[in-house]
């Protein structure tokens, strides 16, 4: 069952573009910036992960984390992070327990994983669900949503 606007983020762990453990409770206190997307090293999830990067000062400004999460492993986020110099989190779902937590949809006829990005306030409530297969508008919402809170 997806999320919806209102409902608290799920507790989720992951592992991040280092390899280290990540608990989702370690950063409730600060608004953040979950954004699921298909697969490191694609033309459209590196323009988004690049727009994220070009932005991530002005998500810092804020109070923001921003969180990356695709099913590619550790060892290609490590890779993805270092090629374009990501500075935000990036998870590797591999099981897709997260996307699955989170209840995001597959698009294209369910054949590739979807692209939605969730803003939850310092609570962990979510403000803002926006789903769409077009990378850079995620990065326009997100901060529009933050600069309401």
């Amino acid at each position: 069952m997806a999320l919806k606007v209102g409902d608290r983020i799920p507790f989720f762990l992951g592992k991040d573009s280092n390899g280290a453990s990540f608990e989702v409770r370690d950063y409730i206190g600060k608004p953040l910036v979950i954004y699921f997307y298909p697969k490191n090293n694609t033309s459209v999830c590196t323009e988004q992960a690049c727009s994220f990067r070009d932005k991530y000062e002005d998500f810092k400004a804020l109070g923001a984390e921003v969180i990356g999460i695709s099913s590619d492993s550790s060892k290609s986020h490590i890779g993805f992070a270092a090629r374009y110099k990501l500075p935000f989190i990036l998870l590797s779902d591999s099981d897709k327990k997260i996307r699955k937590a989170f209840g995001v949809p597959n698009d294209l006829f369910g054949l590739i994983p979807g692209r939605v990005t969730y803003v939850a306030d310092k609570n962990g409530i979510i403000t803002l669900i926006f789903n769409s297969m077009s990378g850079k508008i995620h990065i326009e919402k997100a901060l529009k949503m933050l600069k309401t809170m």
